[in-house]
C-alpha cells in the first residue's frame, strides 16, 4: 500500500532547495521547502530570480470550491484531470473539496497519484502496456480498497490487457469502461454503437477484466458548438443505457457513465440529468481539470461560465514574471523568459502588469505586448510612450495550463500582497 498521504506531503516539505529548481531564492540553497516557506518571503524582494512563476493563492482556492460546489448542485461526481497540474498537493485540496479521485492520461501519472495516496484513479486511456498493468495488478493486490477504472477502445486493446493481467494472476478484475468516440477524425474511442458492442463482447470474454460503464471525451467532436456536444453526450447516455438493459453490467455494483474536459462541462452536466434510472446505481463522473488554475487564453474564452455567468466564474491563477534584459529599440524589448518558461502550444503569454525596477510600483501593461518567444527569451512589442526599462519586471498571464505546469517543479504560491506561503511540487 502506498505511505501514509498526509506522511507523503509533509515529506515534501523536507526536499531540499537547490539549483534545480529555477526562480527560486540562491541564497535559500540548503534550506527545506518547509522552511522556506516558514519565511514569508515576498516575491519581488526576497531573492527571487527571473523567470519565476507564481500561483495564486486566493485563485486556486476560489476556483477549487467553485468546482466543488457546481459538481455538487448538478449531480455529478468529480474525478479532476491530474495531467493539468501533476501536483500531489493540489491533489489533497481537490480530495478535501469533495473529488471522488483523479484523473490519469499515462501510466506515470497514475504512479505519481497512488504514491501521494490517491484512492480513486480514473485512466482516460486504453492501457495495455504489460508492465505497467503488472504494476497496476499488484497495486490492486495490495490495496483492496484502490478503485481504478481506465478505458478500452478496441478488441485488440482487451485482448492485450488480459493477456498481461492473465499472466500475473490478479485476484480481482480490471474495471474497464468502453469508450465511445466523439466522432470521425477525433482522438481515441470506438466510432459506432457496434463496434462499441464488439469492445464489450471482448471484455465479456476476458476473465481478468470487468465492464463497468461507458465514458468519452466530448472536447474532440468535431468542430464542436452546444448542438453537436450535447448530441454526442446523448449517445454515450443512451449506449449506457443499452448496455445495462442487455445486462452487460451485471458483474458490477455501480455503473458509470464519464465525460467532462474544462470546456464543455456545462453541456455535460445538461444531459447527465437525463441518464435514465438504471438497473444499478450510476457514477456520474466528471472529469475537467484545467480549472484548478484556469488560464488567460484558451479556457479563459471557452470557460462554460461564459455560457452561465449565474454559476460564477473562474479565476486565472498563474502569473508568470519576467525581467526586461533588453530595450534596443523604441518599439521593442526582450524578456528573458521563453519557451522554456511559458506556455505557448495554443496563445502566446498576455502582458498584463509592469513592476518598475526603480520605485517598485506595479502599472498596468499598457501598449505592451508579447509578440514572440525564442527558446530563452520573450520578444515584446511596445508602442510609443510605453513605459519600459531595462530592469522592469513584466508580469505576464499564461494560455492552456495543460502546458505551463510541466514546465516548473516547485512553484511559488503567493498571496495577494505577494507573500510566498507555499511551493507546489510538479512531477512531470
Amino acid at each position: 500500500m502506498p505511505a501514509d498521504p498526509l506522511d507523503r506531503l509533509a515529506r515534501l516539505q523536507e526536499e531540499r532547495v537547490d539549483h534545480r529548481f529555477k526562480g527560486l531564492p540562491p541564497d535559500a540553497d540548503g534550506l527545506t521547502v518547509g522552511e522556506l516557506a516558514a519565511e514569508r518571503r515576498d516575491l519581488f524582494t526576497g531573492g527571487f530570480t527571473t523567470p519565476v512563476l507564481a500561483l495564486s493563492a486566493e485563485s486556486v482556492e476560489h476556483n477549487l470550491a467553485l468546482l466543488q460546489r457546481y459538481a455538487e448542485r448538478h449531480g455529478l461526481s468529480f474525478a479532476p484531470h491530474g495531467k493539468t497540474s501533476m501536483a500531489p498537493q493540489l491533489f489533497a485540496r481537490q480530495l478535501e473539496h469533495g473529488a471522488w479521485g483523479t484523473t490519469a492520461a499515462v501510466p506515470h501519472q497514475v504512479r505519481v497519484m497512488r504514491a501521494h495516496g490517491v484512492p480513486r484513479i480514473f485512466l482516460a486511456n486504453e492501457l495495455v502496456d504489460p508492465a505497467a498493468l503488472r504494476w497496476l495488478a499488484g497495486e490492486l493486490d495490495r490495496d483492496p480498497a484502490f478503485r481504478f477504472i481506465c478505458y478500452v477502445d478496441s478488441v485488440r486493446g482487451a485482448e492485450l490487457m488480459d493477456q498481461a493481467l492473465s499472466a500475473v494472476a490478479p485476484t480481482r478484475p480490471l474495471d474497464v469502461v468502453v469508450e465511445l468516440g466523439a466522432g470521425e477524425g477525433a482522438r481515441t474511442g470506438a466510432r459506432t454503437e457496434a463496434e462499441c458492442a464488439a469492445v464489450a463482447d471482448a471484455v465479456s470474454a476476458a476473465p481478468t477484466l470487468r465492464l463497468v460503464g461507458v465514458a468519452g471525451y466530448e472536447g474532440e467532436v468535431p468542430d464542436a458548438d452546444g448542438d453537436s456536444v450535447r448530441a454526442w453526450l446523448r449517445r454515450l447516455v443512451a449506449l449506457t443505457a443499452a448496455f445495462d438493459a442487455a445486462g452487460r453490467f451485471a458483474d458490477t455494483d455501480e455503473i458509470v457513465v464519464s465525460a467532462g474536459g474544462s470546456a464543455w462541462f456545462d453541456a455535460v452536466a445538461d444531459v447527465f440529468t437525463e441518464v435514465p434510472a438504471l438497473s444499478r446505481p450510476t457514477l456520474k463522473l466528471l472529469r475537467s481539470g484545467a480549472y484548478v488554475s484556469h488560464d488567460d487564453g484558451h479556457y479563459r474564452h471557452l470557460t462554460p461560465f461564459n455560457r452561465q455567468p449565474q454559476e460564477g466564474a473562474l479565476q486565472p491563477a498563474f502569473r508568470l514574471w519576467a525581467q526586461v534584459v533588453s530595450r534596443p529599440s523604441e518599439a521593442q524589448a526582450f524578456l528573458n523568459a521563453g519557451k522554456r518558461d511559458a506556455a505557448y502550444d495554443l496563445d502566446l503569454p498576455e502582458a498584463q502588469v509592469v513592476r518598475d525596477a526603480a520605485t517598485g510600483e506595479i502599472r498596468p501593461a499598457e501598449g505592451i505586448t508579447v509578440s514572440g518567444l525564442s527558446d530563452q527569451h520573450g520578444w515584446v512589442r511596445t508602442e510609443p510612450g510605453a513605459r519600459l526599462e531595462v530592469g522592469d519586471w513584466v508580469g505576464m498571464g499564461l494560455s492552456h495550463p495543460c502546458t505551463a505546469f510541466d514546465k516548473w517543479q516547485l512553484i511559488p504560491l503567493v498571496t495577494a500582497d505577494g507573500t510566498v506561503v507555499d511551493y507546489i511540487r510538479t512531477y512531470f
